[in-house]
C-alpha cells in the first residue's frame, strides 16, 4: 500500500509504500531529506512528524529517545507510513537530492598518510560519472552485500579532469570487513561496487554567516571537499577549520591545510591534540577539539557549524554549541561518522 508523505514549509510530497521507510521513498524520489546513518544511529534524519501514523523500526536511544518520539519526533530512516503523512523538515528545498546510482569503480591509487590512514582514490566510469554535493559519501558493496559507507574528500568540480576519481580517506579498524584488505590485499586497479551518492552534508550556500568547519580524525575528509568546494567557487565567508587528533600524526593532511591557507585568505585553521606525548613536541592546543571551538567562540548564535567525526565528538558539539554557545540548532550540519559496531547498537 502506498501513502502519500508531505514535507513542510516546502510542500515537497512523494509516495512510500507501507514496506519502506519514509528516507528510502524519499532517497529513491529525489527529496532531500536531512539524513546520516541510514540505520537508526546518529540521529541525523530527525524531524517533527505533523499528523499520520509511523512504525518505527531498532534504533538507538540517542538517536530518538522516548521522550521525543512522544513529542511527535520520528527517525525517517526507521519510520515506515501507515497512512498518509505530514512532516516538518527545514532542510528539505525545492532543490532535490542527486540520483543515486550504483556503478563499478576502480582502484586508481593507495596512498598511506599515516600508520593507520589510507587515501583512497577510485576511477569512476568515464561514460557517465556520479554527479554529487562536496561533503557527500558512497556506500561500497562487498560480496556478502553488506555495506560500508566512507566520505569523498573531493570536490565535485574535481571529476572535470578525465577520468573522474573519488578521493576517500579509510582509517584501518583492526578486524573490519572493508579496511583490512584497504590495509593488505588491495592493489591499483582493482574492482569494487559502489553506490551513491547519499547523504545530507553539504555547504549551504545561501547563507553569509561565518562558519565553524570541526573535524576529528579522518573526518577531516568531507571537511577537505567543503573547503576545495568553497575556493573553486570564489566562496569568501569566514571560515575557521578546527582539526582534532589523538597525536599529531593524526592531522595526516596538515601539509595540504598550509597550501590552502595560503590561497583561501578567508581560511583559518586551529588543530587540537588531545593525548600528545613528550616525542611529539607538540606546542600548539590541547584538549578536546569541539570545546576549542568553544574557547575562541563563545557566542555561536551567528555562526554556522559543519561537523564531521566521531559521533562522541558530533554529538559533544551539538549539544554545547546549542545549549552553551547560542547556536540555532537548525545551523549545525554534522555527518557523524558511524562504526559498525555503533550500528550494531541499533
Amino acid at each position: 500500500m502506498s501513502f502519500q508523505i508531505t514535507v513542510q514549509p516546502s510542500g515537497r510530497s512523494f509516495a512510500a509504500e507501507s514496506s519502506e521507510t519514509l528516507l528510502a521513498a524519499g532517497i529513491r524520489q529525489g527529496i532531500g531529506l536531512p539524513y546520516g546513518c541510514k540505520d537508526g544511529a546518529c540521529g541525523s534524519c530527525k524531524c517533527k512528524k505533523i499528523s499520520g501514523t509511523v512504525t518505527h523500526g531498532p534504533h538507538q536511544e540517542k538517536a530518538l529517545s522516548a521522550a521525543e518520539e512522544a513529542q511527535g519526533l520520528i527517525l525517517t530512516c526507521c519510520a515506515t507510513a501507515q497512512s498518509d503523512v505530514v512532516l516538518e523538515s527545514k532542510q528539505v528545498t525545492e532543490e532535490g537530492g542527486l540520483p543515486v546510482k550504483k556503478m563499478p569503480v576502480r582502484v586508481a591509487s593507495l596512498e598511506k598518510k599515516s600508520h593507520d590512514v589510507v587515501v583512497l582514490k577510485l576511477q569512476l566510469p568515464a561514460n557517465d560519472p556520479m554527479k554529487f554535493r562536496a561533503g557527500q559519501y558512497i556506500e561500497f558493496i562487498l560480496r556478502d552485500n553488506s555495506r560500508r559507507s566512507y566520505s569523498m574528500a573531493n570536490a565535485p568540480h574535481t571529476l572535470e579532469v578525465s577520468p573522474p576519481m573519488v578521493e576517500l580517506h579509510i582509517r584501518h579498524m583492526p578486524g573490519g570487513k572493508f579496511t583490512d584488505p584497504v590495509f593488505s590485499t588491495m592493489k591499483e586497479k582493482d574492482i569494487l561496487r559502489a553506490e551513491g551518492p547519499y547523504g545530507s552534508f553539504y555547504l549551504r550556500e545561501d547563507s553569509d554567516k561565518p562558519m565553524i568547519l570541526l573535524a576529528s580524525g579522518t573526518g577531516f575528509a568531507p571537511i577537505k571537499a567543503l573547503i576545495e568546494h568553497m575556493q573553486h567557487k570564489g566562496i569568501t565567508r569566514p571560515a575557521t577549520l578546527y582539526w582534532g587528533g589523538r597525536r599529531p600524526s593524526d592531522l595526516y593532511m596538515a601539509d595540504w591545510i598550509e597550501a590552502q591557507l595560503k590561497a583561501m585568505p578567508n581560511l583559518k585553521y586551529v588543530p587540537v591534540i588531545s593525548n600528545a606525548e613528550a616525542e611529539d613536541q607538540w606546542t600548539g592546543r590541547t584538549g578536546f577539539v569541539h570545546q576549542a571551538v568553544l574557547e575562541d567562540h563563545p557566542d555561536l548564535s551567528g555562526f554556522q557549524v559543519y561537523a564531521c567525526g566521531a559521533p562522541i565528538v558530533v554529538e559533544s558539539a551539538q549539544r554545547d554549541y546549542v545549549a552553551k554557545g547560542g547556536l540555532p540548532n537548525e545551523e549545525f550540519f554534522a555527518d557523524a561518522f558511524t562504526s559498525e559496531a555503533d550500528k550494531a547498537k541499533a
